[in-house]
């Protein structure tokens, strides 16, 4: 499907790079120290989805719109932190790892740098921009939550398997109140006026992530 082409990317290369960037004098020690704490993170048992895999896929994303970022490094450092607390009994996660990425960043970065990476993990709780932002903020948080939602516009085999991963994360729920309550997100989604915030994503991925969701909500009713 046009636009949603990958490019292959390192996140651990990555990492090193956009922190760099933002800090200079920060170490080689320090920043693998960093990347091990964010693998390890990502690595955990009941994570399906939210894995290293899909900070790539992010990054594969990321690489396509980079240029159109006007903060790029710390829109990387808050994709890099925006799940790194994941268990999905808890509702709470997007809280939790925006106060890990201050806690974690606090003694390489500025206070402001931080609490902009902390105030762009907490919109992926809602996938709303706040009203007071600035025009360039606003434009740079609006395709994080683009580059979040990308996968809902992925070829449906692609799409289909990032399903069936978020099922098995919630794997402690059965089958019919999974059914139940998935159900509800997605058509929650499909009741937006648009999906996705920036005319780039909007206009190479809207119509295939519509169609994804009516598809994964008719196999749901069916099962």
């Amino acid at each position: 499907m046009a636009g949603f082409a990958q490019v292959e990317c390192e996140p651990r290369k990555y990492f090193s790079m956009h922190l760099s960037a933002l800090n200079n004098a920060i170490t080689p020690a320090a920043i693998t120290e960093f990347w091990q704490d964010i693998a390890n993170c990502y690595n955990e048992p009941q994570r399906a989805y939210h894995t290293l895999d899909h900070l790539q896929q992010l990054f594969g994303q990321f690489e396509q719109i980079k240029h159109q970022l006007h903060e790029p490094h710390i829109i990387a450092l808050a994709l890099y932190y925006h799940d790194v607390i994941y268990d999905p009994r808890r509702s709470d996660n997007e809280l939790e790892s925006a106060e890990y990425a201050v806690e974690a960043l606090k003694g390489y970065l500025s206070a402001e740098q931080c609490q902009h990476i902390y105030a762009l993990i907490m919109m992926t709780a809602t996938h709303e921009l706040h009203e007071c932002l600035d025009k360039d903020t606003v434009s740079d948080a609006a395709y994080l939550l683009d580059m979040d939602l990308s996968i809902l516009g992925a070829p449906w085999s692609e799409y289909h398997q990032y399903a069936q991963a978020i099922r098995q994360e919630y794997a402690h729920v059965t089958k019919e109140n999974y059914s139940v309550g998935r159900i509800a997100v997605l058509e929650k989604l499909l009741t937006h006026p648009t999906l996705y915030l920036t005319e780039y994503y909007h206009a190479r991925l809207e119509e295939q992530a519509r169609d994804n969701i009516k598809h994964e909500i008719n196999l749901l009713r069916a099962s």
